[in-house]
């Protein structure tokens, strides 16, 4: 087996760390044109290109995170947050471990990005305090439809992320409670405001916005299961305008209460 010639790796990491300063996507063929080296004589030293960039320490390239996040969900619907390995998400990514690392920390950090980047819930919380004075018939459409287009087409990734934070898992729970505060900031304030006018019955803001979003979110989270057996299928956004037509009845001001 030949032996590495330190000389030569330095050379490598050099011309690499030149090369992939100018254009971080550049591929492992430049930096062997670069360095002089061939392909098989690079892998010799460095099994990927992942591992170079491990070696140089280099910052992500742009397409760094999408490919993360993208990785981290797929192997979150096959295995579970806890037992998903940052180590499978770089391999899986074909990034570095440390470039993981660098841009989340740990379980919890990744957990809140895929909150982030796959959850409705900044575009309702902006929703909601930007029409805070609206009145309900005009708002809860609108966030009904806001889910039915944001979540619709990602169901296996809310399916796991639902999973993940209901079964308690920490890392799942310590990011949700992040994400979820200023949500839920929104949706007490927007529903006691309503209340204080008259237009949504008095109860605890947050039960009044969980008779909201929660009847729609079982319909989807349950559709693959029950469209096969459901005759004709129900679309999901007129499911989304039936039930916010069933909130704004639930949720009306009842006469008889004083």
């Amino acid at each position: 087996m030949r032996q590495e010639d330190p000389a030569r790796r330095r050379a490598i990491l050099q011309t690499a760390g030149r090369i992939l300063a100018a254009d971080p996507a550049a591929p492992v063929s430049a930096v062997c044109t670069g360095a002089g080296v061939s392909r098989a004589t690079f892998y010799r030293y460095f099994p990927s290109r992942a591992a170079l960039l491990e070696a140089l320490d280099v910052e992500p390239d742009p397409g760094t995170r999408e490919r993360i996040l993208a990785a981290a969900i797929e192997l979150l619907e096959r295995d579970g947050l806890a037992r998903l390995s940052m180590d499978d998400v770089a391999d899986r990514a074909g990034v570095s471990r440390a470039s993981v690392y660098r841009l989340y920390p740990g379980k919890s950090a990744l957990f809140a990005a895929l909150l982030a980047a796959e959850s409705p819930f900044a575009e309702v919380s902006a929703t909601l305090h930007r029409l805070h004075d609206r009145p309900p018939r005009e708002v809860l459409p609108l966030v009904l439809r806001i889910l039915d287009r944001v979540l619709t087409p990602r169901i296996g990734v809310l399916r796991a992320l639902m999973l993940e934070v209901s079964v308690g898992t920490p890392e799942a729970v310590e990011a949700a409670e992040a994400a979820l505060r200023p949500m839920f900031g929104e949706v007490s304030a927007y529903f006691a405001g309503q209340m204080d006018a008259g237009t949504v019955r008095r109860m605890h803001p947050l039960l009044a916005g969980q008779a909201l979003v929660g009847p729609f979110l079982l319909h989807l989270v349950g559709r693959p299961f029950v469209a096969p057996i459901a005759h004709p299928e129900v679309d999901t956004a007129r499911a989304a305008e039936e039930f916010a037509r069933v909130a704004l009845r639930g949720l009306a001001p009842d006469p008889t209460e004083e």
